[in-house]
């Protein structure tokens, strides 16, 4: 009971002490501002209309603008397998366990209980006193407390910082999503791509076949040279060559493909169905969008994330400018089995006081170097909402021009595949020579794979929008992080407590999307 009482009374002085607490070295975090963006719009902005409540839709799950279920189910099992965003979901709980590491700083720094026990046996022979055998058990127990008050707010700075990382890690996590969607989308058209490029190598060289096979006619009926049908021959073996290379395209963008999906290299049963052709986007992503959307950019959060934790920890190095004050205690017990003597209890409470005051400039300059380190990381946030800026303007521009371009491959594939209808019959009718044919031949097949590469680059500039939008991200319960099957072997290893299952707290308003 008296120990009881005691531990208690110790427990109480210690933490009103400690409450008392009453200061907080270093800067407050402010998020650093971008006055530019409030009145920045890319040129494009105005010049395309949209129609009334498209853009909503797309920014949710932008992808869909495709319309392709095949592309829904990639993403989707990427989201599930991919073992970068697996990695970033680690980090995620990694910077979990170090904000409790942190947080633990609050309370006592030194819990130590310890005891001891002994057995003392005496013997004595001989002597005037004769034999004498004697033994003695003793035991004691201890325990210790020690305290550093967080009197200039060390501890308080050093959980901000933790904090501010571990809300960054979400923020990352939400940027690989972000980067994951754009290369699962890419690769799947520009295998897409690849495919067509395949198909249109082999239409032309059907094309040149039959116009082969009518120089070949022509030349065993002695109306044409033999220089006809060798320049026929070559030209047609020339796109049969290209072929292969197109089929390596496409078996390593389908590698790679594969490799984001969490799959070993080879064959995708799904791309077996995918729809020929590539989609026709019409440049509507780019109207009535505000630029300020950048700032829920997870890459933009994650930077201002950092600048809040850097700032952190200048109050952290300035307490080193000023004393430490610990405050310590000891509750002990002791006896013996010895008749007549009594049990013992000890209470100690006491303080003690810290102040390195020579350091030679050490603490200070380290101040220095994390205020540095901070104005280091405004300059990045603000390079990272440029860059974004950028990007965004980049992509913007690629779509409309890309699609004003595309109208005009459009009608230039029509007048090559009539230019080379007319030379072929003008030629059959002796009225051009084969060179004549070769060149409208040449020019279809040049300006059907020029349109081709257009459409696939507008799509990719799509992605790219959308990309440097930073849209598409979704916040996912902590238990999805991670497949159960690593949680299972990480719980088999250590104990994890509720930290793979406790629902992750919310993003303060100042950085909320």
């Amino acid at each position: 009971m008296w120990v009881k009482k005691q531990s208690r009374l110790l427990a109480i002085v210690l933490l009103s002490a400690a409450l008392n607490a009453c200061t907080t070295l270093g800067p407050d975090y402010e998020e650093p501002e971008v006055s530019w963006l409030d009145n920045w719009e890319t040129d494009l902005y105005g010049r395309v209309i949209a129609p009334k409540g498209a853009v909503d839709l797309e920014l949710h799950h932008w992808w869909k603008i495709f319309n392709d279920p095949i592309l829904d189910e990639l993403i989707e099992t990427a989201i599930q397998k991919n073992h970068s965003l697996q990695i970033a979901g680690l980090k995620v709980l990694e910077s979990r366990a170090v904000l409790g590491i942190a947080s633990g700083a609050k309370y006592p720094q030194v819990q130590q209980v310890g005891s001891t026990a002994g057995y003392v046996n005496t013997q004595q022979h001989g002597g005037q006193l004769g034999g004498i055998d004697q033994s003695l058990t003793a035991y004691q127990a201890d325990f210790n407390v020690g305290w550093e008050v967080d009197f200039w707010g060390r501890f308080q700075r050093s959980i901000e910082s933790a904090d501010a990382a571990f809300f960054s890690s979400i923020s990352n996590y939400h940027d690989a999503q972000v980067l994951l969607n754009a290369q699962v989308v890419n690769l799947y058209f520009t295998f897409r791509t690849a495919k067509e490029r395949i198909v249109i190598a082999r239409k032309n060289a059907d094309i040149q076949s039959r116009s082969l096979e009518i120089t070949r006619q022509l030349y065993q009926s002695g109306q044409q040279s033999e220089l006809d049908l060798q320049q026929a021959r070559t030209q047609y073996l020339a796109t049969l060559a290209t072929i292969p290379g197109l089929e390596i395209s496409l078996v390593k963008t389908q590698n790679a493909l594969s490799a984001i999906l969490g799959y070993q290299p080879g064959s995708l049963a799904i791309l077996k169905d995918i729809p020929k052709g590539l989609p026709r986007l019409h440049p509507t992503v780019v109207a009535d969008i505000p630029a300020r959307i950048l700032m829920r950019r997870p890459d933009v959060r994650r930077a201002a994330w950092l600048v809040a934790a850097q700032s952190a920890l200048i109050g952290v190095a300035e307490a080193d400018l000023y004393p430490g004050i610990s405050l310590v205690g000891n509750l002990g017990w002791s006896g013996n089995d010895q008749p007549g003597v009594s049990e013992t209890g000890n209470v100690a409470l006491g303080s003690v006081f810290t102040w390195n005051i020579f350091d030679h400039g050490r603490i200070r300059n380290n101040v220095r170097v994390q205020d540095a380190r901070l104005q280091q990381a405004i300059e990045g946030y603000q390079n990272v909402v440029l860059k974004a800026a950028q990007e965004l303007d980049s992509a913007a521009v690629s779509i409309v021009k890309s699609d004003q371009q595309n109208a005009i491959l459009v009608q230039s594939v029509e007048a090559a595949e009539r230019s080379l209808e007319l030379a072929m019959i003008r030629y059959q009718e002796g009225y051009v020579s084969f060179q004549r044919v070769l060149d409208a031949q040449q020019a279809v097949a040049r300006q059907t794979e020029t349109e081709l590469m257009n459409q696939g680059a507008q799509i990719s500039a799509v992605i790219s929008f959308y990309k440097a939008l930073g849209v598409g991200w979704q916040d996912r319960p902590v238990n999805e992080l991670i497949p159960e099957t690593t949680q299972e072997r990480m719980r088999s290893r250590s104990n994890w407590g509720d930290l793979l299952t406790a629902p992750l707290p919310p993003s303060p308003g100042f950085l909320s999307p």
